[in-house]
């Protein structure tokens, strides 16, 4: 049974010794106790004194200090992370047992978090008892490497233990004249070790019943004559010779003159004929108001001899079967015999094996390999087992749409597309990419459209309509014709513009009255080109709760909205977290903002700017929503602290780095104009109007996505993307205000 452990403030060993022995006198030694206290006084109270210590500091990769062998029994663990063991930046460190790991021992769950700025200075300590073996443990930091150890924990080298446990029974109960016990006997059995201490203790029931671990006196109330049996294994290995207690137990008096009622059901997995896949399950149960239930019994097949009942019974045989049941209660009255009758068939092979897809590019070429005016890519795909249930496509790196038939891609320039499919059986095939250019004819021009966006339904912002995206007479979708992300003067004339659009579509057929209703609908509850624009720049975020309430937040650190109208990171709830603005993508653009160091003590925030990543909930290769903007985006660094991490505020983090003499430094509490402007794939950082850092993409558009958790060193990332604000932990307090954007 694992320990579970809770940091609290040490107690002297000697007492907590003691209140442990007299807890062990009220309850009587158990096969638990002797277990965990099965020393000497000398020994046990030696063992209390233990105290083994980790310490921490600055380093992110290993433990400043830590113990490698101890003594098997009672330890005080004490964990320091602290400014007097050399942490000077306030990163927080956790000391994690593990007890999942099936090489290293599981019996002590210890998780203690510190650091310099807690209740405790960064000191804690836990008492614990250490059985022989080893345990590994491990501090795991977000972003960071992950620190190991393991500890050796020995038997003290008290002498060999050669000696079995001592053990013995008791049986309880009201007795009639006949010494048999009535209605039903307890049975408690003890076990005592002076050596190693207790292991195990077991018991069986009848001559030649299995052997079951004992943990809880034992309570036998079927009516008739019983055998107990049982013995105890000491940690040394040593066993007790086997013992055993006999006794009756009797019906209390009763005019029961009824029988049990019974019932079986079967269950497992069927298949269309209703045949049990592989198991069959044969639940009986019994109830008797009277006297109650004595016995139950079962039979397999027309013949099969009579059995115990003690489980439901589980059949594997494949073909046609017969359970027979009955019970009889403690009146000796017995029901009459019943069945079920049921049919086992061999399962299924598992379908474990995904799809495979295949994809044709077709089209007139040019000389140089390039697809004349459009691309047709048709896709395949095959499965042997459960069959395909769905293929999709992303083009481009934009998020995967059903395939139902021939994709045709006119637009000028390199393109990938991307393919997959999943079988009944939920099996999802590896991502496929072909790659392929089109390039422009003498013959149909590719469509003049103001946008990109083949999303399934209409969406006007953020307002999905539910519309069916179609594509229009102009080989426009409606979602492009609607110029959603068009920075308009004025709600009114946006809505001019869609009544205009939606009038033309209805006449053409594309869309009916009722869905032209739900798309005017939608534009009018955008508030696309209202109030918000100052000096050419966007409002993404005014100090107001209504700008606030259009940011998301994913992971696990958090923002609020502040009293000075500024966004500030969490002290309350830990974790890397991100908010991001889901309302559209950027492409080339100015974004402009302030941040401030609100970072508690001598601390320094650690944030960042994330931009150009693709949409946080549709990376099924990634499940940590806030590391898509890590994996796929660009981090923007936020950095002042003079040591530690080697990129400083202006760095694209993982790709180009600025030493802190060129980030500059500004007063924490200080208000700090920032300003990343992207074009193409050329990035310039400015802080307080100097600029600190300029950036080329040297791989240009992301056309193959690198693995999850790769921060991929070449550089490629997308042409564009979402923004968000990052926040590291509670110790790293950020602010953000008067944030705002211009498309370039």
């Amino acid at each position: 049974m694992r320990q579970p452990v809770l940091v609290r403030r040490q107690s002297p060993p000697h007492l907590w010794l003691a209140l442990l022995g007299s807890l062990l006198m009220v309850v009587g030694l158990t096969a638990t106790a002797g277990s965990a206290w099965g020393r000497a006084g000398d020994r046990a109270r030696a063992a209390a004194d233990q105290v083994l210590t980790w310490t921490a500091g600055d380093p992110i990769d290993h433990y400043l200090s830590a113990p490698t062998t101890a003594v098997a029994g009672p330890a005080t663990l004490v964990f320091e992370n602290s400014a007097a063991t050399g942490n000077t930046t306030g990163m927080p460190h956790t000391l994690t047992f593990s007890v999942s790991d099936p090489g290293h021992n599981s019996d002590v769950a210890v998780n203690i978090l510190a650091n310099p700025s807690d209740s405790e200075g960064g000191r804690h300590s836990v008492e614990v008892v250490l059985s022989p073996g080893t345990y590994a443990y491990h501090c795991t930091i977000p972003g960071h490497g992950q620190m190991t150890g393991v500890l050796t924990v020995t038997e003290d080298g008290g002498g060999e233990d050669t000696a079995a446990p001592e053990t013995s029974a008791a049986v309880d109960g009201d007795k009639n004249a006949d010494g048999a016990y009535v209605g039903q006997a307890t049975v408690t059995v003890t076990a005592t070790d002076a050596g190693s201490g207790v292991g195990t203790v077991e018991y069986a029931l009848g001559a030649d019943g299995a052997w079951q671990p004992y943990g809880a006196p034992v309570v036998v109330s079927e009516v008739g004559g019983h055998t107990v049996r049982y013995r105890a294994t000491d940690k040394a290995g040593n066993t007790a010779a086997e013992k055993s207690v006999d006794f009756t137990v009797a019906a209390p008096p009763t005019d029961d003159t009824t029988a049990p009622e019974t019932s079986a059901t079967v269950s497992g997995e069927q298949d269309a004929s209703g045949g049990y896949l592989g198991t069959a399950t044969v639940t009986v149960t019994a109830s008797d108001t009277g006297s109650g239930v004595n016995t139950i019994e079962y039979a397999l097949g027309a013949d099969g001899p009579w059995q115990p009942y003690t489980a439901p019974v589980m059949v594997h045989e494949p073909g046609g079967h017969t359970v027979r049941y009955r019970a009889t209660d403690k009146a000796g009255n017995a029901a009459a015999g019943k069945s079920v009758d049921f049919t086992v068939v061999e399962p299924v092979e598992e379908d474990t094996t995904a799809p495979v897809t295949t994809a044709k590019v077709a089209g007139d070429k040019n000389s140089d390999g390039a697809y004349l005016t459009s691309a047709r890519v048709t896709l395949t795909a095959t499965d042997d087992d459960s069959g395909v249930a769905k293929v999709e496509y992303s083009l481009d790196g934009g998020p995967y749409l059903a395939y139902e038939g021939t994709v045709i891609v006119d637009r000028v320039g390199r393109h990938t597309l991307a393919h997959r499919a999943t079988d009944r059986a939920g099996n999802t095939s590896e991502a496929v990419l072909v790659s392929f250019t089109v390039a422009r004819s003498g013959g149909v021009p590719a469509p003049n459209c103001a946008e990109y966006d083949v999303r399934l339904t209409v969406f006007v912002g953020t307002v999905d309509t539910g519309v069916p995206n179609r594509i229009t007479g102009n080989r426009c979708t409606v979602n492009e014709l609607i110029e959603d992300e068009k920075d308009w003067a004025s709600h009114a004339l946006f809505l001019k513009h869609v009544d205009a659009v939606l009038d033309t579509l209805l006449t053409d057929g594309v869309i009916d009255t009722r869905e032209r209703k739900k798309i005017y609908r939608a534009a009018r509850q955008s508030g696309i080109g209202t109030p918000g624009q100052v000096d050419g720049y966007t409002k993404l975020f005014d100090g107001t709760e209504e700008s606030f309430a259009r940011w998301e937040q994913v992971g696990g650190g958090r923002f609020a909205l502040a009293e000075d109208g500024a966004i500030t990171s969490s002290t309350t709830v830990d974790g890397m977290g991100m908010l991001w603005f889901p309302a559209r993508q950027y492409g080339d653009f100015s974004l402009k903002l302030q941040w401030r160091d609100d970072a508690p003590g001598a601390g320094n925030a650690n944030g960042g700017v994330f931009v150009r990543f693709p949409g946080v909930h549709d990376n099924p290769e990634e499940p940590r929503p806030e590391w898509v903007a890590i994996d796929y985006g660009h981090e923007i660094q936020i950095n002042d602290r003079p040591d530690g991490d080697m990129y400083k505020t202006g760095s694209l983090y993982g790709f180009d780095r600025v030493g802190l003499g060129g980030a500059g430094v500004t007063p924490k509490g200080t208000w700090n104009d920032y300003e990343i402007r992207v074009v193409g794939q050329h990035y310039s950082v400015f802080r307080n109007g100097v600029l600190i850092n300029e950036f080329e993409n040297n791989g240009g558009q992301l056309f193959e996505p690198p693995r999850a958790g790769d921060p991929g060193t070449d550089g490629r990332r997308y042409a564009a993307g979402y923004i968000g604000l990052q926040v590291h932990s509670t110790t790293d307090v950020i602010s953000y205000r008067d944030i705002r954007i211009q498309e370039l």
